[in-house]
C-alpha cells in the first residue's frame, strides 16, 4: 500500500532564458505549481505545470481549497481514480487551462512516486518504446528576432546536431514570413527541417494564403494557424495543403484530440503534459494518435516529455526550450542531438531544493492526522 500522507504546493517564477514573443502573446515568466506527494513510507513524488505569466494563483487556489485536500489518505496507486475522481469534483471548471494545470501538477508527482517506488525511470514504466528522441530547437526562431538571428540560430541548432528549427510566422505580410523562413531554409539547405509556428493568428483564408507560399519552402509543419477551436476550419486548410498541420498546446481533453483525429484536421498531435491535465490523459492522446497513425511532437515542457516520447511508439520530435535549469541540479541529457531520458527512477528531474526554497513565492502543506 501506498497511502498518501501530505501534500506540499509550491509556486516558483521562473524568467525565460531568452525573450519569447510570437503572433499574439509574449512569454513573461513562467508561474510554476509544484506538488510534492509523501506517502506512508516516506516516498516522495513531485510534480508540476506551468503557465506562461498569467494564472499562477488561480491554479494554486484551485489545489489548494479543492483538489489537494481530497488527495490526502487516498492510495497513491490509483492513478486513473484519482484523476477522474478530482476532475469531476471540480466538474464545472472542465474542460479549461486552469483545472488541467493544476490537474497536471498532481498526476505528474503521482506517476513520479509510482515510478519511484517501482524503481522504473518512467519511459520503461510508462511504455519503453525507444531510448532516445530527436530535437528541435525553439529558442532560435520568435517572431521579433531579426532575418539574420534566425539564419544564426538556425546554423547552430544544426551544428549541436538537433535535426530542425521552428520559425514563429506571423509578420504583418505574408512576404515578410516567406523571406524570414526562405533565409533559413538558403543557410541549412534541403536536409533539414523547418517548423513553422503561428500560435492560432490567422483566419482560415488567410492560413490558406500563407501556407500556400510556404510550400515551396519544404516545411515540416503549420502549427497552430488558427484558433484551436475551430476544427472545421483546420480541416479545410488540411484539404488545401500538402503541408502537416499540426495542433494540440491549446487543447484541453482527450475528446477535442478525438474530434481533430477523426475528421482528417491535423497531422500532427502536440499534445502538452501540463495542458491536457497530466501523463495520464497525456498517454491516452498519444495512443489515440497512434491509432489514427499520426505522430506525436508535444508542446513545451521537454523535461517530462523527454520520458513521455521514449514511451510510446509514435513519437517523432522534442521541442527544445530550456527551462528548469535553474531550480534543477543537472538538466536533460542530449546525444548528437537526440535526447536521452534519465535512467534514474521518477520523472528523471533532479530538483535542486535549496534553490527552489529562496525562490518560492506560496507554500502550504495538507497533512493526514491521527494514526496511520
Amino acid at each position: 500500500m501506498s497511502v498518501i500522507q501530505s501534500v506540499e504546493i509550491f509556486q516558483v517564477d521562473l524568467a525565460p532564458k531568452v525573450v519569447r514573443t510570437d503572433a499574439v502573446q509574449s512569454f513573461e515568466r513562467q508561474e510554476t505549481p509544484i506538488v510534492r506527494i509523501t506517502d506512508a513510507d516516506g516516498v516522495a513524488g513531485v510534480g508540476y505545470s506551468y503557465t506562461i505569466g498569467t494564472g499562477g494563483s488561480s491554479v494554486l487556489r484551485l489545489l489548494d481549497d479543492h483538489l489537494a485536500p481530497l488527495l490526502v489518505g487516498r492510495e497513491a496507486d490509483h492513478i486513473e481514480q484519482i484523476w477522474r475522481d478530482l476532475f469531476f469534483r471540480v466538474h464545472a471548471t472542465t474542460v479549461g487551462a486552469l483545472t488541467s494545470i493544476a490537474l497536471a501538477a498532481i498526476d505528474t508527482a503521482l506517476w513520479d512516486l509510482r515510478a519511484r517506488r517501482a524503481g522504473l525511470p518512467l519511459h520503461r514504466l510508462a511504455g519503453g518504446a525507444k531510448d532516445s528522441i530527436p530535437l528541435y530547437s525553439t529558442e532560435g526562431g520568435w517572431l521579433h528576432l531579426e532575418q539574420a538571428q534566425l539564419v544564426d540560430e538556425a546554423l547552430k541548432a544544426r551544428e549541436a546536431g538537433f535535426g530542425g528549427t521552428k520559425l514563429k510566422v506571423g509578420r504583418p505580410h505574408v512576404a515578410e514570413d516567406v523571406r524570414r523562413i526562405a533565409a533559413v531554409r538558403d543557410a541549412v539547405g534541403d536536409g533539414w527541417d523547418i517548423m513553422t509556428d503561428a500560435n492560432q493568428g490567422f483566419s482560415l483564408d488567410e492560413a490558406i494564403r500563407r501556407v500556400r507560399r510556404f510550400e515551396a519552402l519544404d516545411i515540416a509543419w503549420f502549427e497552430e494557424p488558427v484558433h484551436a477551436d475551430d476544427v472545421d476550419a483546420h480541416r479545410r486548410l488540411s484539404q488545401s495543403t500538402s503541408v502537416p498541420i499540426a495542433v494540440g498546446e491549446s487543447l484541453y481533453s482527450l475528446s477535442q484530440f478525438k474530434d481533430y483525429l477523426q475528421c482528417g484536421a491535423c497531422s500532427i498531435v502536440q499534445v502538452d503534459v501540463g495542458r491536457i491535465g497530466g501523463i495520464t490523459p497525456w498517454l491516452k492522446v498519444a495512443h489515440l494518435a497512434e491509432a489514427h497513425n499520426v505522430p506525436v511532437c508535444p508542446h513545451f515542457l521537454m523535461e517530462i516529455h523527454v520520458a513521455l516520447c521514449c514511451a510510446v511508439p509514435n513519437s517523432r520530435w522534442l521541442e527544445y526550450i530550456p527551462q528548469l535549469d535553474l531550480v534543477t541540479l543537472q538538466g536533460m541529457r542530449i546525444e548528437n542531438g537526440r535526447a536521452v531520458p534519465s535512467a534514474e527512477p521518477g520523472l528523471g528531474i533532479s530538483w535542486d531544493w535549496q534553490r527552489l526554497d529562496k525562490l518560492t513565492l506560496h507554500r502550504s502543506r495538507h497533512a493526514r492526522t491521527g494514526p496511520r
